[in-house]
């Protein structure tokens, strides 16, 4: 897990380096007026993901609603619901309890060249959540005690750089790398506290990029 995560952070510092020789110039252009447009965006997304939590395999299914003020900011609303194979013993009967949880909250990402057809990305996930142990082997047939599924409120901060592959203006694409902070919580003596730990993956922006873009602007032609 951490050599895939290391190879994706090496690949987007390598595209970082081609999207900042590839950023068009004004000059290459030609404006037929003087407005100075505001491009306005709004959008549903939806990422997947993986990582790890203590050791632990951890999947992620991610869910965003937002802004996205001049292509160069967004901020919105972001929730991600998380699945983690701990395998812990001692906490119920089956003594194999995985780890699953949910935050949301605000949804915060600064954009670079964004006139590019790619562009660099800094999403920032802060909010809060919930978090609780699910026995694996767990049936109808045996008895539910309340006192061993337990949860607990935790807060989370969630850093990362992505890169966004404009497909249109109604479809951008993304994939990046993510550290996850929380506080710690209390569910079990001989269980984890934090829900620290990297996540890397991949989603899909589905909306309005470029409400408002200036039609008067085209491309120079060549000497």
């Amino acid at each position: 897990m951490k050599k895939s995560i290391k190879l994706l952070i090496t690949f987007l510092l390598i595209s970082i380096y081609q999207i900042s020789a590839q950023e068009p110039k004004d000059e290459d252009y030609i404006e037929f007026n003087d407005r100075k447009n505001i491009v306005h965006g709004v959008y549903l997304g939806f990422s997947a993901s993986y990582g790890e939590i203590d050791g632990g395999n951890t999947a992620l299914i991610g869910f965003k609603l937002a802004y996205v003020a001049n292509r160069q900011f967004e901020v919105g609303f972001g929730m991600k619901s998380f699945y983690s194979q701990q395998n812990l013993p001692g906490i119920s009967i089956s003594n194999d309890e995985d780890l699953i949880g949910a935050y949301a909250g605000m949804h915060l990402e600064p954009i670079l060249f964004s006139k590019s057809r790619v562009n660099l990305s800094f999403p920032l996930l802060i909010g809060f959540g919930v978090a609780g142990y699910i026995d694996r082997q767990f049936n109808d047939n045996d008895e539910f005690d309340e006192n061993d599924y337990d949860s607990d409120a935790l807060f989370v901060a969630e850093p990362g750089i992505n890169l966004l592959f404009n497909v249109s203006r109604f479809l951008q694409l993304e994939a990046g790398v993510k550290y996850r902070f929380s506080s710690k919580f209390n569910i079990h003596p001989s269980g984890i506290d934090r829900i620290n730990g990297f996540s890397a993956g991949f989603g899909v922006k589905v909306g309005v990029f470029n409400l408002g873009r200036n039609r008067y602007k085209k491309k120079a032609p060549k000497k």
